[in-house]
């Protein structure tokens, strides 16, 4: 890819220039971290430029208490769990995951690649309870409102949720507020800005003086989107650029925000690693809550600590690689997770595990594609 080696070049250029400076961002997206990894751009990067893995995994920022929830709910007889594959092998209290066959036998747990999916079986499964485990960020909400209003249109009573969704500017300014994040700007996520669009990431240049540059997750993209972040750094100019306008509409998705705000507003959520948040979490309204199974099945959320030695919460803070954590490809490995962030798709450590990044795994030479 010569244009790609031509970016890399005018990076490496555009940050030799000014060497008494460093350069830290926060990649906010896991895909980011994803993508960094598996494409070796961070073997690349001048020494003076570095970045840092943010809370961008929406499996991985699932409290302990929430797949304890999702397990007792397993554990009812009439209820059939449906979830995204990723929160499967997640570990619960006692390191018990859904896939364990005291949970999944008899089909009780049911892996779905959309909301839509898990209203189908409720409607094929008239006799049983349907929960559909509702994790992600703004991207899958809107789904999920989808499926809300095509059971409440169709009076498929016997379809519910476990409320689960996580927004991405809360967390962003609990990380500014705290004083721990020494970072010099945002790698702001695309797939969440092409619902919310640019302006809730405005806090961030606006009171804290941090860039924000919305990028896509090709490398030539994130590489791109690198060279405005360190522009606008050498510029002291705070400011946030969309530079993935083929995906990013300024202004969002009104049409998506608008089915999710029928049925959901912001509460406060617990978020692994980093504890309680205000207003960064989404909850049903009143007038539906019969479709959430916590309310439904009475079971209450419970704070429950990480597993000891686990990593990830302060991963997720940005406060660590997952190199330092010390079970890192040891006792936590992808086939034995101790914690989230070594199973899902878009989990940091999973990624530098996958991807040769730990201890003294030696990247292969190709890995960068050109």
């Amino acid at each position: 890819m010569p244009h790609l080696r031509k970016l890399v070049d005018k990076l490496t250029e555009l940050v030799g220039r000014h060497a008494d400076l460093r350069f830290r961002f926060l990649e906010v997206c896991g895909t980011h971290t994803t993508s960094v990894v598996r494409h070796g751009l961070d073997t690349v990067f001048p020494d003076s430029l570095e970045l840092i893995s943010g809370p961008g995994c929406p499996v991985c920022v699932m409290p302990v208490g929430y797949i304890d929830q999702a397990l007792r709910l397993a554990g009812i007889s009439n209820v059939i769990v449906t979830t995204f594959g990723d929160l499967m092998h997640v570990p619960g209290s006692g390191r018990r995951t859904l896939a364990d066959p005291a949970a999944s036998g008899r089909e009780r747990v049911r892996v779905v690649y959309s909301p839509l999916d898990a209203l189908r079986i409720a409607e094929q499964n008239p006799w049983h309870e349907v929960v559909f485990l509702a994790v992600g960020f703004e991207t899958t909400a809107p789904a999920v409102a989808l499926a809300l209003e095509r059971a409440e249109t169709a009076h498929i009573d016997n379809f519910s949720i476990l409320p689960g969704h996580r927004l991405i500017p809360p967390v962003l300014r609990k990380l500014a507020q705290s004083g721990n994040l020494e970072v010099d700007g945002f790698l702001a996520p695309g797939h969440v800005s092409t619902i919310i669009g640019m302006e809730p990431y405005s806090f961030l240049p606006d009171e804290y003086a941090m860039p924000v540059v919305i990028g896509g997750f090709g490398p030539e993209e994130i590489i791109g989107a690198l060279l405005v972040l360190v522009t606008l750094v050498v510029n002291n100019n705070y400011q946030i650029i969309n530079a993935y306008p083929k995906a990013v509409n300024p202004f969002g998705n009104k049409k998506a925000l608008d089915l999710v705000a029928k049925y959901f507003e912001p509460a406060a959520a617990f978020w692994r690693g980093l504890g309680e948040i205000e207003e960064s979490g989404l909850k049903l309204r009143e007038q539906y809550l019969d479709r959430n199974a916590a309310v439904r099945f009475n079971i209450p959320f419970r704070d429950v600590p990480d597993p000891a030695g686990c990593g990830c919460g302060s991963v997720l803070a940005g406060r660590a690689k997952p190199t330092d954590c010390p079970l890192f490809g040891l006792m936590c490995r992808p086939e034995h997770p101790v914690g989230p962030c070594m199973v899902s798709s878009e989990g940091s450590c999973a990624a530098y595990y996958r991807y040769g990044k730990g201890g003294s795994r030696v990247v292969p030479d190709f890995v960068v594609p050109w």
